[in-house]
Parts: C-alpha cells; structure tokens; sequence
C-alpha cells in the first residue's frame, strides 16, 4: 500500500509553477486565515483538561503558520477559534451549535473530551458537514454512519478487548501469579461504559477465565468513596479496574483505597484513561499512595518527544504531559495535513481528504501506531494502546517496549 507522506514543502516542490504565482502575489497580499475550531470543556470539573488541550492547540497553530501554513493553500495560516463545552451534555451541544451559527466558515472542529460530550457535539458538527477529529473512547461514537467524525484512539471496545489480555501478560511477565478474580468500580459517562460492556456483555471474562466479583458504577461527582471501597475490600479481588473521569473522583478513590489498606501497591489497579495520570491526583495523592497504579490510554509521552513534550509543560506549566495536550496538538496537525491534501477552503473537501489521508510522516508522530489513516466510519486503523504507571511520584509509559520510557513493575497482590 502506498503510505503518503507529508513534507510541505516537497509538496510545493510538486505541485510547480502554480505555487510560485501564488507565492509572488502572496507578496502583494497574505492569504486569509482559515479557520479551525476547539470545542472542549473550559468550565465546570473538566475545565484543567480543556485548557491544557487549549495551550496544546494553540501551540500546534502557531508551528504550522511558522513552517508555512497550508502551502496548497498558497501558504495560508491557521487561525483557532475556542469554545466552551461548559460541564453538562446540553451546554456541548448548545456550544456546538452556537460554533457552527457563528463560524459559518470553519473548515473543521476538534475536540469534545468526554465521550458524552462528543456524542451530542458530533451531532451537530455532522449535520453542518463539518470534520470533528477527537480522542474521545466511545464505540457509539464512530458506529452512527457518520462522515464528518474522526476518532483518533482506540474506542471502548477495542480498548477493553486489546488492554485485558496486555494486563495479564504483564503480570505473568513480572512473575505474578495471574489473576482469577476482577472487580470494576466505574463511573456512568460514556468511555468507562464503553471500556467494560465488552467485558461484562460481550464474554471478554469468561473468554480469559476471569470471574467478576465487584461491579460497581458511581455518578460523577462521587460525594463518598466509602462504600464503594468497602465492597473491594470485602470481595478481594486479584485485579481492580478503577474507573473514573473526574480528577476529584480520582484522587478520593485512591485516597479510601489506602484508607481500607489496598492502596500502595498491595492490590493491582488499573484504570483507563488519562484521569489516573493527571497532574492534579499527583498534587492531591501522595507519591507512596499512587505507586505502582497503572492506566491504559490512547496517547502519552514516548521515547522520541521528549523536544515537544518540554515546550508544551514550559507553556502550560504542568510537570508532565498526558494525552489530552498530545492529542489536540496531533489533531490541528491532522487536519493542516488534510487541508494541505484537499487545497481547497471547504469543510466537505477536508472531510474526503482526512478519509483519504495515509501518512507516516508529519501528524503520525504523536500517535501511538506511527500511521494515520481512518477507515470509512472514521475510525484510525493503526491506532493502538498504551499503558502508564505511576512509578515514584510520575505516571511514565511502560508499555509496549518499544515506547516506554520505564520497565512495568506489577504490583504485589
């Protein structure tokens, strides 16, 4: 298959003469912005997250007008318009139809954060004909026969069915005994029912010979983790699957677990998605409570970013950099890429172009996978897994070998 791979300047190279007048009039007069939107949580518990995303885009604007803007395009800059999602459903899908109303001539949007989000948003951005990139997990998502959605991560169902059987690997690698006993405690929003229904409905545990004794789903914001942990602590499971989306709720759930004597190590904990590794819990959980927990997600720091990754925590002041920051900057990269393949100034030509997209090059390098390209229903194909540990007081990636930055150590049951 032939992979195309995008150098800007190789493509102004081979596109000849009809660049260069552009180029020589471009003197005269700078080809006007086009227009890119991010709709992401800047209120409301998840606002920390949308605004390190919003930094994150910003900064991957900025590097594409500095390396040339779209050169299809006659070097034409980026310009990023923001919206906020606010904390609820219905205030996502309000901002989104306010950004389609107001912003007749945006091109694209990523973006939406939570899975539940992105659900409504996706709605209107679809009926606009306008591309939504995003990281967010939901199957739903990409499984509605829409055109215009672009799902960058792995969604729920794979994640569950690809994340248990790494787990387990990991823990007969270390020399464990492998588990036989899981507990689920969860919250209700769209990614963590996602990640398990696979597990619970589609045969994923008695697939792999695991009996689930622990089956608990919490509303975000969680008021009192007791009763929660009471259960774990009763039923004893070998591996928990914790799983929130609020960093509050992160942080209370680890804070009961060592309260109950599982925390530090004593029982394996994994959760999924970027909560568990985010700046905040470090701040709010001690580094001896956090050690040893693990979390499967879509994007994080590998081996080869370490340039990038600095500039983006010298700008946001974060000490480390999760998915949420990673993803945005890939995903204004996806799309001057799709841009710079369509040369043209229209949302639907930019939707064909991103289905036709096949590089691995350019945007390719800040996901795990190495390649983008999305299959009809605007899943990525190569888009894979990766897992994260606390380890001394910084959640690091140790899985797969080939991008960890750290050796997986599995906790002692």
């Amino acid at each position: 298959m032939t992979v195309a791979r995008f150098d800007r300047r190789a493509f102004v190279t081979g596109v000849g003469a009809t660049l260069g007048v552009w180029s020589l009039r471009g003197r005269a007069q700078a080809p006007a912005p086009v227009k890119i939107a991010l709709i992401v949580p800047l209120s409301g518990p998840w606002s920390k997250q949308g605004k390190v995303m919003q930094i994150a885009a910003t900064m991957a604007v900025e590097h594409v007008n500095r390396d040339g803007g779209i050169e299809s395009l006659g070097g034409a800059p980026l310009e990023l318009v923001i919206f906020d999602t606010g904390d609820s459903v219905e205030r996502a899908k309000n901002a989104a139809q306010r950004m389609v109303a107001e912003q007749p001539d945006l091109v694209g949007a990523i973006g939406a954060y939570l899975s539940s989000f992105t659900l409504a948003v996706s709605e209107v951005t679809e009926r606009a004909e306008l591309p939504l990139i995003t990281l967010s997990y939901s199957d739903l998502i990409t499984s509605r026969g829409f055109r215009y959605i672009f799902q960058s991560s792995a969604n729920g169902v794979r994640q569950a069915e690809e994340s248990l059987p790494i787990l387990l690997d990991l823990a007969a690698s270390a020399g464990a005994k492998r588990p036989a006993r899981v507990g689920i405690v969860m919250d209700s929003t769209a990614a963590s029912v996602a990640f398990v229904k696979p597990m619970k409905e589609g045969g994923l545990l008695e697939e792999l010979g695991l009996e689930l004794v622990v089956d608990q789903a919490f509303t975000p914001p969680l008021a009192d983790a007791t009763p929660l942990i009471q259960r774990v602590r009763a039923a004893r499971p070998d591996l928990l699957l914790l799983l929130p989306t609020v960093i509050s709720d992160t942080a209370l759930l680890i804070q009961k677990m060592n309260e109950f004597g599982l925390g530090g190590g004593r029982l394996p904990t994994v959760s999924n998605g970027a909560a568990m590794g985010d700046p905040d819990v470090g701040k709010n959980v001690r580094p001896e409570q956090l050690e040893g927990v693990m979390s499967v997600v879509a994007n994080w720091g590998v081996k080869g970013q370490e340039a990038l990754l600095e500039q983006i925590k010298q700008r946001s002041g974060e000490p480390w950099v999760t998915q949420h920051e990673l993803c945005a900057y890939g995903h204004v990269q996806i799309l001057a890429a799709g841009l710079e393949l369509a040369a043209a100034r229209d949302r639907r030509a930019l939707g064909m172009a991103l289905h036709e997209l096949d590089t691995t090059a350019g945007p390719a390098q800040f996901f795990p996978g190495g390649r983008v390209r999305f299959d009809e229903h605007g899943r990525r194909v190569d888009a894979s897994l990766l897992v994260i540990q606390w380890q001394n007081g910084v959640p690091v990636t140790v899985y797969p070998a080939a991008a960890a930055v750290a050796a997986p150590v599995w906790p002692k049951s």
